[in-house]
């Protein structure tokens, strides 16, 4: 194995190749002893198919590197004794035609699953939504199909229930139907629409993902960014957490009926939105964040209107959400609704809001810092019950800590350039870059061939990790509590169908 930082970069030679059981086994060990799995995944490399697992360490600070070649069809499950790599395990199998032995739920992510008996490695192929659900048998209890068309403005995603009355044995998650074949298109690259299909890799995400894929480009290319350019970065960053936690608030409080805050909310989203319009132009923030830096400076008229519209924004927010805590009937809704226990939030390796919600204290801000976050830490907050009103509650609170941050880092903005020459990318390296979206971990991992392009770029948004908690929290409730539940995960059907 090899350790390295967040944002940092190595040569592919330095990474040991490990036998089939040596990298299994490490792999065990190491989530045994607290690691997680960040990203797993296939690629093909001077014509042969390696397999590469990414862990990271909360306790140390680091990011540990594994590799192994394949060399047949077939190939063990760790899925049953580290449940984290369930879904990374289907992905490879889906993308590369490789059988995982053992595992105990062997069937598509995102298309029909037909394992050919050999290589090379194959394209995802078949229908999507066209599978195989688990069922429960037994007298009264029948299965309840949502989607994957939905009413109103919503991607497109299939659930399928199997109930006795009003209570949820079991919800089954269906994706794919967002695929747009994102990182097959990479491959190759950077090419000149690269940094478009990262901004819009998950739409709502486009400061996380951006940001990631700079710090891969910089770590290849050996590129140092100014200290007001990560600045900068970072005030995007907490806008986009800003906005879209706020249009959670708001959605939470319209699911359970209560119109006051879910109208305050609506209208303060769009005030944050337009903050981040402030900085590039572009709502979303689309445009500002490239490899080497910021593509727009701020100037002193800039952030004194920043700094007045935050404030603004802030004192009605707070009236807004104080709304929902004073509201008897609010709290009966949200409290004891769609409960996640931590260790099961553990054992799948949830991320971001969700798991801290579960009171896992976990934030790559802190535990992998990068950027400004090297520097200005933003305290990490918990709650302990891990139902809907702890996501709720962890929503607003990090709120707080992200207008504090704002407020802080504009006040002392350092002087300096804001965008840096990227020369070619190193030839056969491996650069990994991790950071906190709104949403929890984004993880990019950049493998570069001999010419120094894209032999493989690997994303793994954090709904990855947490749509299987979604699943987790529905068992045992009733169904007519899913949309509550769902919208206080509200996770992302295009990040995850990459």
């Amino acid at each position: 194995m090899k350790n390295l930082r967040n944002g940092m970069g190595l040569p592919l030679d330095q990474i040991p190749d490990l036998d089939d059981a040596t990298f299994l086994q490490t792999m065990l060990d190491m989530t045994d002893h607290g690691w997680r799995v960040s990203s797993y995944f296939g690629a093909v490399i001077d014509g042969g198919l390696r397999l590469y697992a990414l862990l990271s360490s909360k306790a140390d600070g680091i990011l540990t590197v594994l590799t192994t070649r394949v060399a047949t069809p077939r190939f063990p499950s760790l899925a049953n004794l580290c449940p984290q790599v369930h879904l990374f395990e289907r992905e490879i199998a889906e993308q590369f035609g490789v059988a995982f032995d053992d595992h105990p739920w062997m069937k598509p992510v995102r298309f029909q699953l037909e394992l050919p008996g050999g290589f090379p490695p194959a394209r995802p192929r078949g229908t999507v939504g066209v599978m195989d659900y688990y069922r429960v048998s037994g007298d009264e209890v029948h299965e309840v199909a949502v989607g994957p068309v939905h009413a109103g403005i919503i991607e497109p995603g299939h659930f399928r229930f199997q109930c006795y009355g009003e209570q949820v044995f079991h919800l089954e998650i269906s994706l794919g139907f967002q695929h747009r074949g994102i990182e097959a298109a990479l491959a190759g690259g950077p090419h000149r629409n690269t940094l478009v299909r990262m901004e819009t890799a998950a739409g709502d995400t486009t400061i996380g993902h951006t940001q990631a894929y700079a710090m891969a480009v910089e770590a290849l290319s050996g590129t140092r960014v100014s200290a007001r350019a990560e600045v900068i970065r970072g005030i995007a960053l907490e806008l986009e957490r800003l906005a879209n936690h706020t249009g959670d608030l708001g959605a939470i409080a319209g699911d359970v009926g209560y119109l006051p805050t879910a109208s305050f909310c609506g209208r303060i989203r769009g005030d944050f939105l337009n903050m981040s319009a402030l900085l590039c132009g572009s709502r979303f923030g689309r445009g500002l964040v490239v490899p080497g830096g910021i593509r727009y400076d701020l100037d002193a008229p800039l952030i004194e209107t920043l700094g007045k519209r935050l404030a603004t924004a802030r004192e009605e927010l707070a009236n807004a959400v104080d709304l929902l805590w004073n509201t008897p009937s609010v709290m009966g809704r949200l409290e004891n609704t769609g409960a996640l226990p931590e260790a099961d939030a553990r054992t799948i390796g949830l991320v971001g809001p969700a798991a801290r919600a579960c009171g896992i204290n976990c934030d790559v801000r802190r535990d992998l810092p990068f950027g400004i976050y090297r520097l200005a830490q933003i305290p990490v907050v918990t709650a302990a019950t891990g139902d809907v009103h702890a996501r709720t509650l962890i929503r607003w609170l990090e709120a707080e800590k992200s207008m504090d941050f704002i407020e802080e880092q504009v006040r002392q903005l350092p002087a300096g350039t804001t965008q840096a020459d990227i020369p070619g990318l190193a030839p056969h390296h491996l650069a990994v870059a991790l950071t906190e979206g709104w949403r929890g971990e984004v993880c990019h991992v950049a493998i570069t061939d001999g010419g120094g392009r894209f032999a493989r770029y690997k994303i793994v948004d954090p709904s990855f990790h947490n749509w299987t908690g979604l699943a987790f929290a529905l068992r045992g409730e009733q169904i007519s509590d899913f949309p509550l539940c769902n919208k206080s995960f509200n996770l992302s059907y295009c990040g995850f169908d990459l």
